[in-house]
């Protein structure tokens, strides 16, 4: 059997991601939580064809590989994403690519982990 041209083979997408949780979550926690968010956001059709798959994830970071038409959905479905196993979680999208190596190369190698600062400041009674 012949293989596909390369134009007609399906185009994908690789986002390159960071999960913040609370605790360390294994792979298949992860995929179990991002088929579930993908279809109760955008429903189980849409989804599909999404065709979202987890392809590497260690040390809290990972890649996965969407369809080239649905890259928007897809994010917003990682997006929503808030527990891993009744632990708080959540998913910050560090960018998007058309290869595997380029989204290494450019978005989870050297990269610090992301840190949001909080900035409070109290006034007290009498400033107003």
């Amino acid at each position: 059997m012949k293989r596909l041209l390369p134009s007609l083979r399906a185009k994908k997408r690789y986002l390159a991601f960071e999960l913040i949780s609370e605790v360390p979550v294994s792979r298949n926690d992860l995929i179990k939580e991002v088929m579930f968010s993908a279809s109760s956001l955008i429903g189980d059709v849409t989804a599909s064809e999404c065709d979202i798959k987890v392809l590497g994830f260690e040390d809290s970071k990972g890649i996965a590989q969407c369809s080239h038409a649905r890259v928007k959905e897809t994010r917003a479905s990682l997006a929503t994403l808030t527990r891993i196993n009744g632990k708080r979680a959540t998913v910050h999208i560090l960018g998007t690519s058309g290869t595997i190596k380029r989204a290494t190369e450019k978005f989870l190698r050297n990269h610090t982990t992301f840190e949001p600062e909080l900035k409070v400041n109290f006034k007290k009674a009498g400033e107003l």
